[in-house]
Parts: C-alpha cells; sequence; structure tokens
C-alpha cells in the first residue's frame, strides 16, 4: 500500500513541477521588447528588464543587448528571463575643467572620459600649448557643461609666444 501511495504521489508531483520538461531560451539579442514579449509568450516564458546599460552602437536603440539565462539555456516554463537594453544614445558627461591644463594633461582626460578631440587652434599666449578654452560646435565651453559621450571638443591652446603689445596711444 505504502509503495503504491508513494507511486502515485511521485507521479503527481512529476506532473505539477513538469519534472524532466524543459524549454530551449531563444536568442532575444537585438529584438525590441514587443518582439520578446511576442517570443516568450509562445514559448511560455516571461521577461523581466534590468536597468538599460551602457548605449552600444551595434546594437539597434532599445533592443536586447543582454538576457540572462543566455540563449540555449534550458528552463521550465513560465520562467523569467531578465533581458537588458540598449539606451537611446550616449549618456551626458560633465566636461572636465581642463582649462589652464596642458594638452599632454588634458587629452588623456577628455578622451578617456568618451570624448573625441577637434581642432586644435593656438593663440597668442606665453604658456605653450596650456588650453585657453574647450569649444564645441564652434561655442565655447564651461566646466561642468554636460555633452554627450563622443562629442568633438576643439582645443585652444597658446602658442608659447609673447603676443604683442600695443603701446601707441
Amino acid at each position: 500500500m505504502i509503495a503504491i501511495l508513494s507511486y502515485v504521489t511521485l507521479e503527481w508531483l512529476d506532473g505539477t513541477t513538469n519534472h524532466n520538461q524543459r524549454i530551449v531560451v531563444p536568442s532575444l539579442s537585438k529584438k525590441t521588447l514587443d518582439e520578446v514579449g511576442k517570443v516568450l509568450e509562445e514559448k511560455e516564458l516571461r521577461y523581466e528588464v534590468q536597468d538599460s546599460a551602457n548605449f552600444n552602437p551595434d546594437f539597434p536603440r532599445y533592443s536586447v543587448i543582454e538576457q540572462n539565462p543566455i540563449a540555449g539555456s534550458e528552463v521550465k516554463e513560465n520562467r523569467k528571463i531578465y533581458v537588458t537594453l540598449n539606451p537611446s544614445g550616449y549618456r551626458k558627461i560633465e566636461v572636465p575643467d581642463v582649462v589652464q591644463r596642458t594638452k599632454r594633461q588634458a587629452e588623456p582626460k577628455l578622451i578617456a572620459l568618451g570624448f573625441k578631440i577637434g581642432t586644435v587652434t593656438y593663440q597668442p599666449n606665453i604658456a605653450k600649448d596650456m588650453v585657453l578654452e574647450l569649444r564645441h560646435k564652434g561655442k565655447r565651453l564651461k566646466p561642468g557643461t554636460k555633452l554627450m559621450k563622443t562629442s568633438t571638443i576643439d582645443l585652444v591652446l597658446g602658442d608659447g609666444q609673447q603676443g604683442t603689445i600695443n603701446l601707441s596711444n
């Protein structure tokens, strides 16, 4: 009697817990949330969006760039798949204060933050290669201004020449 009861209990557990019934997780890479919802609904899976990551230009905006569990994994039905979306664009970053610093100090700092160095122009100033100002699209930048990562910043540097002084009145 105990053997029969144990067998019935195990069969019931197998049926209710979907024991040994697995679903292969599909690849969601580069899919929009609408597409993700449709694909996972067909497979009886759910999803949850994790915080967006840093913008990746190799993926469409608002598309999946990561998923967990990964594609090809086997899971039970109704399992939640966690997806990370590509944001709409690069985030904005504060322009650091590199005025009155040398070009050698300023360029690596700007590049490390994700900015690109554009045109380098020189003005008369006794301090050679000293950053006198930063410009973006022709406009002077103040430290702390927020620009999109990968924005191009032009440098205005001192040329190392003493400027001419007009003493005539």
